[in-house]
């Protein structure tokens, strides 16, 4: 994709990862948008750069990802890249799991890493491909798409699906102008699943820098570090990785 001269929207883009996302695009010459489900957070990514553009949204409700794309149509037509960003990481063990009094608590985390960016990948693809002019969607899954971590279950078999529907969506947008780029981060030191669970991550601006550089190559898998690996292990390597991860956190 063309990394310059661009509007980008970005889910999740005002903390964490999305937001080194933010910053390196606005320094590499685009327009950003961001949305967030805390306006709190939408707030403090401003005033660090008055230039962003915030909406507050939540990905995970159907009304308000329609809501969205109504608005980019109206107010910022000229967006032609999707950053699927947003998410959230929960840990717990199946056995101790409350899923007859509380299964709301599991099925959010279904609706924010599936349902939220399966729905806007399908929204924008069309209003993207309608333009003829060269777009992107960019979906962030996870090393754990391909090495679950069993201690974090849905986490990891959504962004596992989400790895698929990537597949599959840049197939059939393949004759379009519109780029399908995943990108597959490892553990990241971010506040993902709660403050100080990932601190032995990278570091997120060596992690944003690595990525950026694999968008300038024109990739379209990327991965950093463990999770470049990931993306073409073996049967045999994975089991072995997967068995390895949950003897680490369990």
């Amino acid at each position: 994709m063309n990394l310059t001269g661009n509007k980008i929207l970005i889910t999740g883009g005002a903390s964490g990862i999305g937001f080194a996302f933010t910053e390196r695009f606005l320094q590499a010459g685009n327009d950003v948008i961001v949305c967030g489900r805390r306006e709190s957070k939408l707030q403090e990514a401003k005033d660090r750069h008055p230039e962003l553009i915030t909406r507050v949204c939540d990905v995970s409700v159907e009304l308000e990802r329609i809501a969205l794309l109504e608005w980019i149509k109206k107010e910022h037509p000229e967006v032609n890249v999707l950053v699927n960003n947003a998410g959230i990481q929960q840990r717990f063990a199946v056995l101790e799991a409350d899923t007859v009094n509380d299964w709301s608590y599991y099925s959010k985390e279904i609706s924010a890493n599936i349902e939220g960016p399966f729905h806007l990948s399908m929204l924008f693809a069309p209003f993207f491909a309608s333009k003829g002019e060269k777009a992107a969607i960019l979906n962030v899954t996870s090393g754990l798409a391909f090495t679950p971590m069993a201690i974090a279950p849905i986490y990891s078999a959504a962004k596992a699906a989400m790895h698929s529907f990537t597949m599959s969506l840049r197939l059939q947008l393949a004759d379009t102008e519109v780029e399908v780029i995943e990108i597959a981060p490892p553990a990241v030191n971010t506040d993902l699943g709660g403050a100080g669970i990932h601190t032995f991550g990278a570091p997120v601006d060596e992690f944003a820098d690595g990525i950026f550089e694999g968008l300038k190559e024109g990739q379209e898998e990327i991965g950093y570090g463990t999770s470049a690996k990931a993306l073409r292990m073996s049967r045999d390597e994975i089991d072995e990785a997967v068995k390895t991860i949950y003897s680490r956190v369990k």
